[in-house]
C-alpha cells in the first residue's frame, strides 16, 4: 500500500524518531563501537562468509519505529542503523522488498551533518535497494536513517496479519515471519544470517492492545488518539531473521524458572489452553540451562500462539518469542488427544534448543542450516525421551531416522552440508535431509563418542561461538578433542556426502561360543539400481540375539568382519542408532525374523522398517515384512502395531487403483489389526500407557481407511449420538479420528453437517480442522466441492490451502489440476515461502506419468530453476511409486493370495 493511504492521524516519522532519545542513544553507542571480529558479533561476514550483498558496509544496531495500521493492511515505519562503512563508497546496498522508500539520510553521529541520498533505487528481482550518495562516505562510523512504508499481508511471510473469531466478534491480530528471507518485507536491513546486529524495536500501537517482542517492554506510553508508544529493551546481538513483533488482544500467564520469565501469549480467552506449554518450558530450560553449561541469556522468553497455519512452519524460534500456530501450541480440552500434548512438547523442545543452537550460535550462511534444525531436531529428542519416559518416545527415532534416508535414497538427494545461493534455495533447505538426517546423524554420532563426550564438545562449542556465527567443522573440532575419536572425518562422510549406506551382513558362523559375520558397505538406492556406490566410514554396533552386549566396530574402506560374544542370530545396527539400512543374507535373516518376539521393541521396529522399506526397493522379498507382521503377537508393543498399521495403509494407496489386490489386503489388514483394536478398546482404560492411547487412534483410522464395517458403524454410530447430544459418544481422544472416518465415507448430508460446524465454530483450532475434514472425503463430487470451498473466500486465508492439500490426500490429480486452473487464487492462501513445495506435495501422491509431466510443466511456467528442488524430488517419488506398483506389487498380491489358502 502506497504511503499517501496511510492515516493523516499518524505521526510523522521524524517525530516517531526524535520520540526515542533511548533508541537514538543506543544507536549512536552502536555506531561508535569497535568492529566485531570476522565470525563473532554484528560483523560475522568475514571473507569466507557468503553474502548476496556488497562487503563494503555492514550494521551493528538497528533503531526501529514502527506504526501498523492493521485494518488498511499497511504500516509506515523509520528505521535508524549504525553501520560502519569498511571502504570509501558512494552506494549502500541493503535488503528491501515490497517496500515503499521515501527517503534516505546518513550522518557521522548525533549533530553531523546530515547527508540526503541522491538517489534510491531498488530491485524487486534481488530483492535489494541501493542508495547513493553526492558526497563519498569515507571509512567509519554512520547512523543511515531511512524513513519507508509496507504492506502487512495475510500470509506467513513478513509482517502479516491472522483473523480469528472471538465472543466479541471478528478480530485481527498480527505477527512476523522473517525466517529465512523476509526481515527485508518490514525493515530495510542487510538480511542475512552473518550481518549480526542489536535491534531496539518501539511500535505505535492501539492502547488497548498487547505487543510483544524479543525483550520485555521498556515503557509505555500514552499518545493521542487512543495510542501508546511500546519501546522494547534492545536485544544481544542476533541474525534479522530472528526479529519478532505480535500486536493484539492478547493476554499473557507467566511462571520463572532460573531467573528467567517464561511467558505464553494467546489471544484473550485461550490462555488456560497454553498451560501445558508454560509448564513443560520450565522443565526444558532447566534441563538446557544445564545441559548447555550456558544460562538462557535473554530476560524472558515467550511462547505466542498464532491462529491459522501455514503451509511452510508450524513454529519459529525467534529469540524471546517464540511463535507458533494455536493448532501446534494449545491444548483444546474439546479435541486434543495424547499424540497433541506430545506434539506440543516436542515443538516447545524443538524451539526452546534453538536459543542456542541458532540464536546463540548461529550458522553463517544456510548452507549449515542443519547445525540449527538438525541438532534441535535432535536434541527435542532427546529431552522428550528424558523428561517423560512414560512416553517411550526414544522408539520414534526410528520413524524420524526412516523418513530422511527415503528422502536420501533419491537421485535428487542432497548433503546435509549444502551449497545454498539464492532465497529460493535457502527456503527449499527445510526438509527431511536437514531436519531428520541432521538429526539422526547427530544421533549416531553422539553413540559413537558417548554422551558425556559429546556434551562436553557441545558446550565447548557454544562458548566459544556465543553471540557468532559458525560452520559445521567448527562444532566437529570441538566434539574431537573432547571425544578423542576421528569424529571429523566420518561427519564428514555423512554431511558433505549425499546418500545412505548399505550394510551387507554375510551368513554369520559360530565356533568356541563366538558369532562371527562379515559386514560389506554398499549404497542403498530406491532409483539408480545401478548406481555406483559412495563409501562412507560407518560406525556400527553388532549383536546376537538374547547377548546383554553389543560389539562396535567402525566399517572403513568397504569391509570389515565382527566377532560377536555367543551363538545365534545376528543383529547389526541394535539400539537403531546408526544412519543406514542393513540387508541380510536370506538364512541370516530368516533367523533374525525366527526370533523377532526375543527382540526389544526399538530393534522390532527397526528390522520392520528395514525390511519394508529394502522389499519395496527390491533388495530383499517385499513380502518379507508381511511375514514379520503376520507373526507378531498381539500383545506386541503399541509401536510395534502402529508401525504394521502404517504399513498396511501404504499398501492400500499402492493398490488404490487395483480393485482385487486391495480386498485381499483390506482382508488380511483387517484380520491382523481388528483383534488388537479389540484387545485395546474403544474407550481409554484407566492408568493405560501413553503409547496405547496414541495406537487407539491408529488403529480406527487404518481399519476405517481398510473399509472395516465394524469400525464404520461404530464411528458413525457414535457421531449420530453426538448430533443427539450425547457428549460422551465423542470424547477428545476419539473426536478427530471418528469423525475422520465419518468424514471419509460421508455422503452429501453429513458433509453439509460438517460443513456447517466449521462455519459456527469460534475456536480456531477446531474450525481448521473441521474445514481440513471436508477435504478428506473420498465422493470425488464432495471432494470437487471442497476444493471449490477452498478458493471461495469462506475459510480464513490460512484454511483454504489446508483443504486443497487434504483433498489431494486421495485425489491427488484432482487436487492439483484444479490448483492449477485457480492459481492466482491458490497462490493467495499459500506464503511466497512455500509456493515452489506446495505444488509438488499436491502432486506428489500420484503414480500417473502424466502428472510427472503436468507438474514439470507447472515448474516451467511458474518456478525460477533455483526453486526446482522440491519439483525435483515430486517427480522423484511419483516415479519410484510407479516402479513400486509395477515391479512390487505383484509380489504383495501373490503373497496375500497365499494367506487366503
Amino acid at each position: 500500500m502506497q504511503r499517501s493511504l496511510i492515516s493523516a492521524a499518524i505521526l510523522s516519522l521524524t517525530a516517531l524518531a526524535a520520540a526515542a532519545p533511548a533508541q537514538a542513544a543506543e544507536t549512536a553507542k552502536a555506531a561508535k563501537a569497535k568492529p566485531a571480529k570476522p565470525g563473532k558479533g554484528a560483523a560475522g561476514a568475514d571473507s569466507l562468509a557468503t553474502t548476496q550483498l556488497p562487503r563494503n558496509v555492514r550494521p551493528s544496531h538497528y533503531a526501529i519505529s514502527l506504526k501498523p495500521d492493521a485494518q488498511a493492511a499497511s504500516f509506515s515505519a523509520r528505521v535508524v542503523i549504525a553501520i560502519e562503512v569498511l571502504q570509501p563508497t558512494s552506494a549502500i546496498t541493503l535488503h528491501a522488498l515490497d517496500l515503499a522508500l521515501a527517503s534516505a539520510s546518513i550522518a557521522a553521529g548525533p549533530g553531523q551533518a546530515v547527508q540526503q541520498a541522491a538517489g534510491i533505487a531498488l530491485d524487486a528481482g534481488k530483492q535489494t535497494a541501493t542508495l547513493t550518495f553526492a558526497q563519498p562516505l569515507a571509512k567509519g562510523s554512520y547512523q543511515l536513517a531511512i524513513d519507508y512504508s509496507g504492506k502487512i499481508g495475510n500470509q506467513a511471510a513478513g509482517l502479516f496479519s491472522l483473523d480469528y473469531d472471538s465472543p466479541a466478534g471478528r478480530k485481527r491480530a498480527l505477527y512476523t515471519q522473517f525466517e529465512a528471507a523476509d526481515a527485508r518485507r518490514m525493515v530495510p536491513s542487510w538480511d542475512e544470517p552473518a550481518f549480526r546486529a542489536t535491534f531496539a524495536l518501539e511500535a505505535d500501537v492501539p492502547a488497548e492492545q498487547m505487543a510483544v517482542s524479543n525483550m520485555p517492554v521498556a515503557s509505555s506510553t500514552a499518545i493521542d488518539g487512543g495510542r501508546k508508544l511500546v519501546r522494547f529493551a534492545t536485544t544481544p546481538s542476533m541474525s534479522t531473521y530472528l526479529l519478532f513483533f505480535g500486536l493484539g488482544d492478547f493476554e499473557r500467564a507467566t511462571a520463572t524458572e532460573g531467573g528467567t520469565e517464561l511467558g505464553v501469549v494467546t489471544v484473550k480467552g485461550r490462555l488456560p489452553q497454553a498451560q501445558f506449554v508454560l509448564d513443560s518450558s520450565k522443565a526444558v530450560l532447566r534441563e538446557y540451562n544445564d545441559y548447555f553449561a550456558h544460562p538462557y541469556p535473554l530476560p524472558k522468553l515467550d511462547n505466542v500462539a498464532a491462529p491459522g497455519r501455514s503451509q511452510f512452519f508450524g513454529a519459529m524460534e525467534n529469540w524471546g518469542a517464540i511463535m507458533s500456530f494455536e493448532t501446534v501450541m494449545l491444548l483444546d480440552p474439546a479435541i486434543a488427544t495424547q499424540a497433541d500434548k506430545q506434539a506440543a512438547f516436542g515443538i516447545a523442545a524443538h524451539e526452546t534448543a534453538h536459543q542456542w543452537f541458532g540464536n546463540l550460535v548461529t550458522m553463517r550462511w544456510w548452507d549449515d542450516l542443519w547445525l540449527n534444525e538438525g541438532f534441535a531436531t535432535w536434541m527435542a529428542g532427546r529431552t522428550t525421551a528424558l523428561q517423560h519416559p512414560e512416553w517411550q518416545t526414544s522408539l520414534n527415532r526410528v520413524a524420524g531416522r526412516n523418513s530422511a534416508i527415503e528422502r536420501d535414497a533419491l537421485a535428487t538427494t542432497h548433503p546435509v552440508v549444502q551449497r545454498v545461493a539464492t532465497v529460493e534455495e535457502a527456503h527449499a533447505a527445510f526438509d527431511e535431509i536437514t531436519y531428520a538426517k541432521g538429526g539422526a546423524v547427530i544421533n549416531m554420532l553422539e553413540n559413537y563418542v558417548d554422551e558425556e563426550a559429546w556434551r562436553a564438545g557441545v558446550r565447548s562449542y557454544i562458548k566459544a561461538h556465543a553471540y557468532g556465527n559458525a560452520v559445521s567443522d567448527q562444532l566437529w573440532q570441538h566434539i574431537e578433542r573432547a571425544a578423542s575419536k576421528p569424529v571429523k572425518a566420518i561427519a564428514h562422510d555423512f554431511t558433505l556426502q549425499p546418500g545412505v549406506p548399505l550394510i551387507r551382513v554375510s551368513e554369520y558362523s559360530c565356533r568356541n561360543g563366538k558369532t562371527s559375520v562379515t559386514l560389506t558397505q554398499g549404497e542403498y538406492s530406491k532409483d539408480k539400481p545401478n548406481k555406483k556406490a559412495l563409501s562412507w566410514r560407518v560406525p556400527v554396533l553388532a549383536k546376537t540375539v538374547g547377548a546383554a552386549d553389543a560389539s562396535r566396530t567402525v566399517v572403513s574402506g568397504g569391509k570389515a568382519t565382527v566377532t560377536l560374544p555367543g551363538c545365534g542370530p545376528v543383529l547389526v545396527n541394535a539400539g537403531q542408532a546408526g544412519y543406514y539400512r542393513t540387508v541380510y543374507a536370506p538364512k541370516a535373516y530368516a533367523a533374525l525374523a525366527a526370533s523377532f518376539d526375543k527382540l526389544a521393541p526399538l530393534d522390532q521396529l527397526g528390522l520392520m522398517t528395514e525390511s519394508w522399506a529394502l522389499g519395496l526397493a527390491g533388495k530383499q522379498p517385499a513380502s518379507d515384512a508381511l511375514g514379520l507382521a503376520r507373526a507378531t503377537p498381539v500383545d506386541a508393543a503399541p509401536q510395534v502395531w502402529g508401525r504394521i498399521a502404517r504399513m498396511f495403509d501404504e499398501v492400500r494407496i499402492y493398490a488404490r487403483d487395483n480393485e482385487a489386490t486391495r480386498a485381499k489386503l483390506s482382508a488380511f489388514a483387517i484380520s491382523r489389526l481388528a483383534p488388537v483394536l479389540a484387545r485395546v478398546g474403544w474407550e481409554a482404560r484407566s492408568g493405560e500407557a501413553a503409547p496405547t492411547a496414541i495406537l487407539r487412534e491408529q488403529l480406527i483410522y487404518t481399519l476405517g481407511a481398510l473399509g472395516d464395517d465394524e469400525v464404520m458403524v461404530e464411528a458413525r454410530r457414535r457421531y449420530d449420538a453426538s448430533l443427539a447430544g450425547d457428549k460422551a459418544a465423542l470424547p477428545p481422544a476419539l473426536r478427530r479420528v471418528v469423525l475422520g472416518v465419518v468424514a471419509r465415507n460421508a455422503d452429501s448430508r453429513v458433509w453439509e453437517q460438517l460443513h456447517a460446524a466449521a462455519r459456527a465454530e469460534q475456536s480456531s483450532i477446531v474450525k481448521a480442522e473441521l474445514y481440513g475434514l471436508l477435504g478428506q472425503t473420498i465422493d470425488p463430487a464432495l471432494a470437487q466441492r471442497a476444493l471449490e470451498l477452498a478458493v471461495s473466500g469462506e475459510p480464513d486465508a490460512t484454511i483454504g490451502s489446508g483443504i486443497i492439500a487434504a483433498v489431494a490426500q486421495e485425489h491427488s490429480e484432482r487436487a492439483f489440476d484444479f490448483a492449477l486452473a485457480n492459481l492466482p487464487k491458490v497462490n493467495g492462501l499459500v506464503e511466497s515461502s512455500s509456493r515452489a513445495g506446495y505444488f509438488p506435495a499436491l502432486a506428489g501422491g500420484s503414480a500417473n506419468p502424466a502428472m510427472v509431466d503436468k507438474l514439470k510443466a507447472y515448474a516451467d511456467a511458474n518456478l525460477p530453476a533455483t526453486a526446482r528442488s522440491q519439483t525435483n524430488t515430486a517427480v522423484s517419488r511419483m516415479q519410484y511409486r510407479a516402479a513400486v506398483i509395477r515391479d512390487r506389487m505383484p509380489e504383495v498380491d501373490a503373497w496375500l493370495d497365499r494367506q487366503a489358502l
